[in-house]
């Protein structure tokens, strides 16, 4: 089937069976390049594509060595400067942005608000009492104002049920230590 198609392709355009194989290859090589971009395949499809390219060579040095040093040249400039295009480019197309799951500007604000937020309440903690609700060693769960937290104990072992005071909140630990 392959031949009949290159036997057509040959009579019809005139170039010899190499040329058609390379440029057959060369086409298939883009439309990987392409794929790769929307499916993901953890770069299966892009080693497809590379050695579709290596075979596009190949069937052009067969031809002659002009055509396969052109290629070799196309694919070596004209590869990188596409790759780095369409990574330029597809994050700021729509369907980039839903490959890419990237929010608005405007949800991106929110989550950084909801962020500080849930910093500064989180500092005002300091101070404040609660109950060990399972061992802390040195991590375990606590009760403060209310609301159950992941807590670090300083100072060794706390045990379920003893009181407990927030002495500081550094990035997302919340440290308590046993009340005396």
């Amino acid at each position: 089937m392959i031949d009949f198609v290159l036997c057509s392709a040959e009579s019809i355009a005139g170039m010899s069976r190499q040329l058609a194989w390379g440029f057959g290859l060369a086409g298939i090589s883009l439309f990987l390049v392409a794929l790769e971009f929307v499916v993901p395949s953890g770069g299966l499809i892009a080693a497809a594509a590379i050695l579709s390219a290596i075979g596009a060579i190949i069937a052009f040095f067969l031809e002659s060595t002009t055509w396969g040093l052109s290629s070799l040249l196309a694919f070596l400039i004209l590869g990188p400067v596409i790759v780095n295009f369409a990574l330029k480019v597809i994050p700021n197309t729509p369907m980039g942005r839903r490959l890419i799951l990237s929010r608005d500007e405007e949800e991106e604000q929110k989550a950084v608000e909801e962020e500080v937020q849930r910093h500064e309440s989180e500092r005002a903690l300091v101070g404040a009492e609660g109950v060990a609700l399972t061992d802390l060693r040195p991590v375990g769960t606590a009760e403060i104002e209310g609301t159950r937290i992941e807590v670090l104990a300083e100072g060794g072992v706390v045990t379920a049920g003893t009181a407990i005071r927030v002495t500081s909140v550094e990035g997302n630990q919340i440290k308590v230590r046993a009340r005396r």
